[in-house]
């Protein structure tokens, strides 16, 4: 059985701030969270520091429209010039500006300098951006890359898997479901690192553990599992 089928047995649930672990990004969540009408952030760091559950996570926060490399250019292009008296969105989050073709850059660009404009009228709106390197180390044009410098910048952390650990244990008892040690170490090695998805295990199995009133074990995650149609590992 494949890794990737294991982990859509039990799809992660939607990003929030809520479920956003720290770990060493306490400033950079904290700026997403505050973050105002008119300002701007650039978030980045390497693959897996959480860039993307922060923007979806703003996303479901309050109104805001989010970007990535899946959004059709011209779409960005009218975010970026749409007349003052339009309703903006709260806040535009553009995800790993990196992965964006030439033309949705360009459209990019022009959302920096619309920004800008707007920052100090009634229309303002907030701006966050990110991608997997700092500003000026960004392979942009260079009018770009110097834009995603203008205000904040926050690197991003990898969580550690102690950071990821304790969350879980945190997770865990904050729904009343006590988890051994072996438990634990079998999701780790077993299911995945990716903390969304431990989190929907973790709920998956107090649902699965209720209905077949049974302690959580090694071989009833395995049964569970196996009950989901699936191979157990």
């Amino acid at each position: 059985m494949s890794q990737q089928l294991l982990l859509e047995i039990i799809p992660a649930a939607n990003p929030t701030i809520e479920h956003t672990v720290v770990g060493q990004n306490a400033p950079a969540i904290a700026a997403v969270k505050t973050l105002s009408a008119g300002r701007a952030l650039y978030l980045w760091g390497p693959e897996g520091s959480g860039k993307t559950h922060l923007l979806k996570a703003c996303a479901a926060m309050q109104r805001c429209r989010y970007v990535d490399q899946n959004t059709p250019e011209a779409e960005i292009g009218e975010l970026a010039t749409a007349a003052a008296e339009q309703a903006f969105p709260q806040v535009i989050a553009v995800d790993d500006v990196g992965r964006l073709n030439e033309a949705q850059r360009a459209c990019v660009f022009a959302l920096y300098n619309r920004w800008r404009e707007l920052a100090s009228t009634q229309s303002a709106f907030a701006l966050i951006v990110s991608g997997e390197r700092a500003p000026l180390m960004m392979d942009l044009r260079e009018d770009l890359r110097s834009r995603l410098g203008w205000d904040l910048v926050f690197r991003l952390e990898t969580l550690s898997d102690e950071d990821k650990y304790q969350a879980l244990v945190s997770h865990a008892s904050l729904i009343g479901l006590p988890l051994s040690s072996e438990v634990l170490q079998w999701m780790f090695t077993h299911y995945t690192r990716d903390i969304r998805q431990l989190f929907a295990l973790v709920d998956a199995l107090d649902r699965y553990s209720l209905s077949k009133h049974r302690t959580i074990t090694v071989p009833l995650i395995r049964t569970m599992l196996s009950d989901s149609g699936f191979l157990h590992l």
